[in-house]
């Protein structure tokens, strides 16, 4: 806990940097520039397959856990290696792009009712998930993936996958589906399908991203009907979030996420990257959707680093990750 404080203090202040275009039709550059650096991108990353497939070590909670793929991963390098395509044209840094495009084609599962989606194998034990489980997350990394790769290459397999994940959105996580849709509470995207809701703010915050993406590809005079379905899912996400922010906030601090698991804590504030990460999707999110609400809470959060703050954030961390057995 003690070197997490240490890392946290001294990366303090150091924010990714933003895509300047978030409205073309082609997507370029993604919304928050990840970097080459594999310990900054995702320190669970340990190994690559003879693809070039990104694996994670597994979690500190989990059990005889070993590497894993990760869609969630997967997806943020083959970002970063679009981002090295753009900047060089590099035909190699294109063809390893395209090697994970096609690893989310591979690895996808199709149904009637829930359409294509992706599953995470490594059990999530905080959230009592022990079997393969959805993530709204993992859908938007693969739609940022599959219509980059559709515009780069015109190949419509992509696009069809990228629409038929879509409909997973729709449903409640109760459905099979990967959203909080119910009566009295606003609407959320899941970075975790659990049995009971667990809104982890910055998942909900990438989820946006990944339908965003399919509004701008996808134009109306294209496929009236998808586009409208994901406007009609992005607009949803938005005002979900607008209403759920206020729930987040503590005032000096931002919650982790509102995890109604039987078990976990009540009380689990993010870390400081982590309200890093919030700050920046909140800066991205006011420029996609003119809202000034996203700019207020982005310098009210933004005004919550200080040391103060800071050190008594961390008192309730380590007595959440303590009950949680992940230190």
């Amino acid at each position: 806990m003690l070197n997490k404080l240490r890392t946290d203090l001294q990366t303090r202040g150091n924010f990714v940097p933003l895509s300047e275009e978030v409205h073309a039709a082609k997507l370029g550059y993604y919304y928050l520039l990840f970097g080459t650096d594999i310990s900054k991108l995702n320190k669970l990353i340990r190994e690559y397959d003879e693809q070039g497939i990104p694996l994670n070590a597994a979690y500190i909670d989990v059990e005889a856990g070993k590497s894993h793929y990760y869609p969630i991963s997967i997806g943020q390098v083959g970002l970063s290696i679009f981002h090295q395509y753009l900047n060089t044209g590099s035909r190699e840094n294109r063809a390893h792009f395209l090697r994970i495009a096609d690893w989310f084609m591979q690895n996808r599962t199709e149904n009637s009712k829930l359409g294509t989606f992706w599953l995470t194998e490594i059990p999530k034990p905080e959230y009592k998930v022990t079997k393969p489980w959805k993530s709204a997350f993992t859908q938007s990394r693969a739609l940022s993936i599959l219509l980059r790769a559709w515009q780069e290459t015109g190949d419509d397999r992509y696009l069809q996958t990228a629409t038929s994940a879509l409909m997973v959105f729709t449903l409640d996580i109760s459905e099979g589906g990967v959203a909080i849709r119910r009566p009295h509470a606003e609407i959320f995207y899941e970075e975790y399908v659990a049995e009971y809701p667990t809104r982890v703010l910055d998942g909900h915050f990438f989820s946006l991203f990944g339908l965003y993406d399919y509004m701008r590809a996808v134009p109306s005079e294209l496929s009236p009907e998808s586009h409208a379905l994901a406007s009609a899912l992005f607009n949803d996400g938005v005002q979900g979030l607008i209403e759920a922010l206020p729930k987040y906030d503590l005032g000096y601090w931002v919650l982790f996420n509102r995890c109604e698991v039987p078990g976990y804590p009540e009380f689990d504030p993010c870390t400081i990257n982590y309200l890093q990460l919030v700050i920046q999707q909140l800066q991205v999110l006011s420029k996609i959707t003119n809202e000034s609400i996203f700019d207020v809470y982005k310098e009210k959060f933004n005004n919550y680093l200080s040391w103060s703050n800071i050190l008594r954030m961390y008192q309730s961390k380590f007595k959440a990750l303590k009950n949680l057995n992940r230190i």
